[in-house]
Order: structure tokens, then sequence, then C-alpha cells
């Protein structure tokens, strides 16, 4: 028999009875929200996303500011979203702004709340960047054994695939994960490198371009396609270069389409690196200033 969902939106006559006692069982996620507020709306579908897939383990608590003055007043809610973690009938954990996937599973896991799975992935993730790809790969294939319904395990495989140019596998392995799981952070972001990977190979190929660029440094479409190939291969360090001479020597090449990959790499760089993305728009704002 599965779990129930629990998921309400409370008032000050529920709050107490739906909320604090039932905090003496589970941890209960409060937010303290506005309807009208994109970032409150976001943090409020991420969690209920989390507390379908942790169904029975938490309860989540809305909370309307605008409606529920008392309990804003009684929580102090000076700005939302605002995440009040209610444990034992007690405040025990605050949260300000917006918040991601990550950090809510950072979060539920403080209270046991989280897949083994996913602690196999953080493995096969640490063997990864040490080099011991293959260990990664067994560790990976272990996880999704033993918890099938983990999609993250396999866009972890995807990105391992990428990572080590093999092209086929990596398609052929995202084309049957859900839409929906390609249409959010790492899937969108993958989404994105098998386009890179797609142009890639419509171009002279990474070695012809570089060899181009030598020898005609103003060939701006040698310059375009060699940050193509680059970022299929993940080398974006150099593909931006690439991208911020063509910006600053032609910056009317093909109608900004250097400027135009730019802010996509700035878009895809935001919620995993966000100071990465801030520092690449700055540096497109201080050269289209100047």
């Amino acid at each position: 028999m599965s779990e129930p969902v629990y998921i309400f939106e409370l008032s000050e006559s529920t709050f107490d009875s739906s909320a604090l006692q039932n905090s003496h069982q589970i941890p209960v996620l409060a937010l303290f929200m506005g309807v009208w507020s994109g970032p409150c709306i976001a943090t409020s579908d991420r969690i209920a996303d989390l507390a379908q897939e942790f169904a029975g383990k938490f309860i989540f608590a809305k909370i309307d500011i605008d409606e529920q003055q008392g309990l804003r007043d009684r929580y102090n809610i000076e700005n939302v979203p605002t995440l009040v973690v209610l444990h034992n009938g007690e405040e025990v954990h605050r949260e300000v702004g917006e918040l991601q996937v990550a950090d809510l599973r950072t979060l539920l896991k403080q209270y046991g709340i989280y897949r083994q799975s996913d602690d196999l992935r953080e493995q096969a993730r640490a063997e990864h960047m040490a080099g011991n790809t293959q260990q990664a790969i067994l560790l990976l294939t272990q996880a999704i054994q033993s918890d099938p319904s983990n999609v993250r395990v396999a866009l972890d495989m995807v990105q391992i695939f990428l990572d080590i140019e093999e092209w086929e596998q990596a398609k052929g392995l995202f084309a049957r994960l859900p839409d929906k799981v390609k249409q959010d952070g790492l899937g969108q972001s993958i989404v994105n490198q098998l386009r890179f990977v797609d142009l890639a190979e419509t171009t002279a190929g990474i070695e012809s371009l570089s060899q181009q660029v030598i020898n005609e440094p103003d060939n701006w479409q040698a310059h375009f396609d060699l940050a193509l190939c680059l970022l299929a291969r993940l080398n974006s360090d150099e593909a931006v270069e690439h991208l911020f001479t063509i910006q600053e020597k032609a910056p009317d090449f093909r109608e900004g389409a250097a400027r135009e990959l730019i802010g996509l790499l700035a878009n895809m760089w935001a919620e995993g690196s966000p100071d990465a993305a801030k520092q690449l728009r700055q540096r497109l704002a201080n050269m289209t200033a100047s």
C-alpha cells in the first residue's frame, strides 16, 4: 500500500493541529509564501515534488502570508519565500529565499530523508572527478539496480558518457528518460550539451578548425565552429575565449551569434555555477559598454 502524500494549505486555525502537533512524528516544512511571487511558486513546486517522492516522510505546509497575517507575525516573516522546519513542536531551521532541489535534498537528509542510491551517486561523482571513471560507472550501475526509479542516476551516467565522449551511448540513454526529467536542472544542461555535440558534428572538426584559426585568425566562422567543438568536449573555458574574440572584433558576425551563445552559456551555468554565470554576464556587459 502506497504511503500518503502530506501537502496542506494551512491557516491560523489549522496550523497547530496539522503542523506543530504532527511535527512530533515527522518533520514539517512550512513554506511562508506569496502566490504572486515567482521564487515562492518555484520553491513550492520543488518541495511538492519531493513530498511525492518521499511520501509519508515529511509534511509540506503552505502558508499564504497575505491571507494568514497572524502566522506571518507569529514567525516574524519579513521576506518570502521563507522555509521554516518544524520538529518536535519547535522551529529547528530556517531558510530565506528561493531554494533549488539540491538545497532541499541536503536539508531533508539532515532528518534522515534521502535515498541510498543518492549516496552511491555522490561516491560515483567523487570517483569520476578523481579519474576513476570505470569505478564510477560500476557504482552508478549498482545504484540503478538498487533503485531503478531514481532517474538522477541515469542522468549521471549520461553525463559520464558525455565526459568520455561516448556520444551514441549518451544519446541513447538520454532518449529513454521521461520528458519531465529533460526539462529540469541537469536534464536541461544535458539537452544543451547534446545540442553542442550535434552541432560540432556538422563542422570540420576540432583539429582542422584549430589549425584554421592559427592560419586565419580573422576567420570568425572557424572561431565559432571551434567553440562549438570545444563545448561538445566540455572545454568551456577555451570555447568562451573564442566567443569573446568574435564579440570583441566582429560583434555583428552572424547577427550577434557569439553574444547569443555566451548568453546561453550563462543561463546554462546559472543554477550549477552561479558565480561563473555572473562573471560571464559581467564580462559581456563590460565589453558591450566599452
